[in-house]
């Protein structure tokens, strides 16, 4: 091969490589919302439960919620009986964030409005890569504590 020829299949072949590696996307968090609920609340106070499972290649964290029923909705981590207000919580890349009865778990503070059973509760969750997720959480009876598998 001559200069010129050579020159031409390394500017193809570097070309390629970088069209390709601009077209692959980063791993990125795949975030996806199911087993949601809120036990009907007795008083100004409610609680929030669900689960957030991580399919991508990348962790994430939940930072915060948001609802129109609570203008102060925080994230609690319940260790030893106690519960303590965090920051933010870990979504392992592949796995999952439980929120459960008895656990980790959203706390709605000051409600304007006690939501009924069968009625929707509407919040966003807020990530700190990931998109906000709106998710509606169905009210249920109040002692409700769906099994876990």
């Amino acid at each position: 091969m001559n200069r010129r020829t050579t020159s031409l299949v390394l500017t193809i072949g570097l070309t390629t490589t970088l069209t390709l590696t601009a077209c692959s996307s980063p791993n990125v968090p795949e975030l996806k919302v199911s087993d949601s609920y809120m036990p009907r609340p007795v008083s100004d106070l409610g609680a929030g439960f669900l689960t957030v499972t991580n399919s991508g290649g990348a962790d994430d964290k939940l930072t915060s919620v948001t609802s129109d029923i609570s203008d102060d909705v925080t994230i609690h981590r319940t260790e030893n009986q106690k519960m303590q207000e965090v920051k933010s919580f870990d979504i392992p890349a592949g796995g999952a964030l439980d929120l459960e009865r008895g656990g980790s778990h959203l706390m709605f503070m000051n409600l304007k409005s006690r939501p009924a059973q069968g009625q929707k509760v509407g919040i966003e969750l807020h990530f700190e890569k990931a998109d906000p997720i709106k998710v509606e959480l169905p009210v249920k009876e109040t002692t409700y504590n769906p099994a876990r598998h």
